[in-house]
């Protein structure tokens, strides 16, 4: 059963619960990249979901009660309105239960007997209702939800269609709200928060008409001008940056739900980025992280995705985080903080090297090479090398680096030293040897790179490889004797000593669940991050068909389940937010696992794509790394090769290559 299942609210029977919620998905994939739920009778049921723009996110909390009416809170974050102290978590952010049809009437009456039709999602929420008063009336009613792409707000758009055979009479009252907050616990005094209307007055629907109304929940400092809405005119923005990260790096394969949940994945990956007064910041969201950066979920999960979903503005934001990580580099070698916060105007390092440094080295590098871009990568060489060294000077007497903690932040034990930090220093030394060879370095640099990193993998073998509860894997720290969902790292970086051993560990009943893998075996703890690292380890290894399997399952449970559309942060910690960077390790699966693709210059990389028995041909079109617009498409001959076929500028090359083996591409 999956965790994320609500319990019966007030006067709802428990029996509403029972039965067709376990047996078939709640959602389905409807037609122009969206998912429907149609509401069946699994109610009552409740969910949430996160959307941003560069100025505001929202966690919408929204579900069907048990008599079939809908129901939403919103939880508003205003991230460049920052609260004192001004901390990690210093966005203004507020609930609210206001609902603007709360005071209209139709023919004098409340909204009563509504029953909800479906609820769509595509980059916003869609409610489409029934409104059934006998006497006094029938109409139909669409709600939409969605955040300003640019403004400090939420909008949403009403629309009432008279469906009955009398006239409707509709009431709108002049309703809404401004609040003030106390000036003592603003950065900038206080902030001036608005709930607003666009429209009020009667008006008479006859058979057949529609009254259309908006509205939006905003905030400004108390010096500017209130926020003015054209809702048409922001649900058109919205939707224009929507498609245009869908119209991009898009797969197609015979499987519509890995298909649309990478589709979807592209959304909330690309949106969570703010407009601060330290550049674009990409943040995690979740209700408690704005307007910063962190070595992990910025440098080392999404910045090296952006360049293949040719989002500038993503772009943007990975180079400006590593400029921010750069200022910290410093000759006593101390750690880079872990996280740059309120703006760029202060650091978070509460618990000390997470093996940051290597996070970092890890992320700039894939970066630079998949950007594709000279100047960029020179700009970002000394930061690499500066955290190559750093992780140089942390090698123990067994040559693995040291660190405080690892990502999780001691909320597993990770040692002295762990598994994840030397394997991303590892990849990290890899990457680096070829853009060294692309800046014109020298060969002496690359080859010591190279050098080091050949020592690394053996040390790594040495020091952290291990039987554990049977399987021939890794103990993530020294004295671990317990599975770990990390051990899947160096699949993900091309250590496959111990790949088959690794597998059978991850997917065996100790750590694999329907919600993915336990970040711990024998806990109930699960966090996303790893479970996304391993499948695209296991398509890295050469699992191809395991690996497909387990993903359609986790695909299916996160875009079509009870807690939908996006891969989430972690349960029971945060009751399973929509942080964004998982979004973007989604999209590495397909990238980096299915397809294999590895950067290896500006207009070069190693393709080693996984084709599943079951598919003769997948594809990956619009794909905007290494400063160009590519397609790739691999088909099964039958001799039972691959044929790759590359598109480029009208152009097409083709290559040959057996089930498994990789290929060298360079693009013009």
């Amino acid at each position: 059963m999956n965790v994320f299942k609500t319990l019966a609210v007030a006067g709802c029977s428990l029996l509403a619960l029972n039965g067709a919620a376990d047996e078939s998905p709640r959602w389905h994939i409807a037609p122009d990249n969206k998912i429907v739920w149609t509401v069946d009778g699994q109610i009552p049921h409740e969910d949430h979901i996160e959307m941003s723009g560069k100025q505001v996110s929202v966690v919408l909390r929204y579900g069907v009660d048990c008599n079939g009416g809908f129901t939403l809170n919103k939880s508003m974050v205003w991230p460049l309105l920052r609260t004192i102290p001004n901390n990690t978590h210093a966005s203004l952010m507020r609930r609210y239960d206001w609902n603007p049809l709360s005071g209209i009437t139709v023919n004098g009456r409340s909204f009563t007997n509504e029953k909800v039709k479906d609820i769509t999602l595509k980059g916003m929420l869609t409610v489409k209702s029934t409104f059934d008063q006998g006497y006094y009336g029938q109409w139909e009613l669409t709600r939409e939800y969605l955040p300003s792409a640019e403004l400090p707000a939420l909008v949403e758009l009403y629309q009432v269609v008279n469906t009955g055979k009398g006239n409707l009479s509709i009431e709108i009252p002049e309703d809404g709200f401004v609040a003030h907050t106390d000036p003592a616990k603003g950065v900038t005094g206080s902030y001036t928060i608005e709930g607003k209307l666009d429209r009020n007055g009667f008006f008479t629907l006859q058979p057949g008409d529609t009254l259309r109304f908006t509205a939006s929940v905003s905030a400004h400092r108390q010096n500017e001008s209130p926020v003015k809405i054209d809702a048409e005119a922001e649900k058109a923005k919205r939707m224009d940056l929507v498609n245009g990260w869908m119209d991009k790096l898009v797969l197609e394969t015979p499987d519509s739900v890995i298909n649309r949940m990478f589709a979807f994945s592209k959304i909330r990956a690309c949106e969570s980025i703010y407009e601060t007064q330290g550049g674009p910041m990409h943040g995690p969201g979740g209700e408690s992280y704005y307007a910063a950066i962190w070595a992990n979920d910025q440098a080392e999960y999404i910045n090296a995705y952006f360049p293949f979903t040719g989002y500038e503005y993503g772009n943007a934001s990975a180079l400006n985080s590593f400029r921010h990580f750069a200022r910290f580099m410093n000759d006593e070698w101390k750690p880079i903080p872990s996280s740059i916060v309120a703006e760029g105007l202060d650091i978070w390092n509460g618990v000390g090297d997470r093996g940051d440094a290597a996070m970092i080295a890890y992320g700039a590098s894939r970066y630079a090479l998949a950007y594709g871009n000279r100047e960029v990568a020179e700009e970002l060489w000394q930061l690499i090398t500066w955290c190559l060294e750093y992780c140089k000077r942390k090698l123990n007497a067994e040559g693995v680096v040291t660190s405080d903690t690892d990502e999780l932040e001691n909320r597993f034990p990770s040692g002295d030293a762990n598994l994840c930090t030397s394997s991303l220093y590892y990849d990290a030394l890899i990457s680096a040897s070829y853009l060294a060879k692309e800046l014109n370095k020298g060969s002496k640099i690359a080859n010591t790179y190279r050098s080091q990193a050949a020592e690394l993998r053996k040390n790594i073998e040495k020091y952290f490889g291990a039987k554990v509860e049977g399987f021939d894997t890794y103990a993530y720290y020294k004295g671990n004797d317990i599975l770990r969902s990390w051990i899947c790292i160096p699949l993900t970086v091309g250590i496959n000593e111990r790949a088959q051993g690794t597998i059978d560990a991850l997917f065996s009943p100790r750590l694999w669940t329907e919600n993915g893998l336990l970040t711990q075996a024998g806990d109930q703890t699960f966090w996303d991050r790893s479970t996304l690292y391993a499948l695209r380890g296991v398509y890295a290894a050469g699992e191809t068909e395991k690996a497909t399997d387990y993903l359609h399952r986790y695909s299916a449970t996160r875009l079509l389940g009870e807690h939908v559309p996006y891969a989430i942060e972690a349960w029971p910690e945060g009751g399973q937010r929509h942080l964004s960077a998982e979004s973007g390790l989604y999209g590495r699966i397909i990238t980096e696992g299915m397809f294999g693709i590895r950067p290896v210059g500006f207009k070069e990389f190693i393709a080693t794509p996984r084709l599943p028995q079951a598919w003769n041909e997948m594809r990956l079109r619009n794909i905007c790394a290494f400063g160009t617009t590519f397609d790739m498409e691999v088909n099964r001959l039958a001799n039972g090769k691959l044929q790759v076929s590359v598109w480029q500028k009208g152009k097409k090359k083709t290559y040959t290559v057996k089930d498994g083996n990789s290929i060298n591409i360079k693009l013009m």
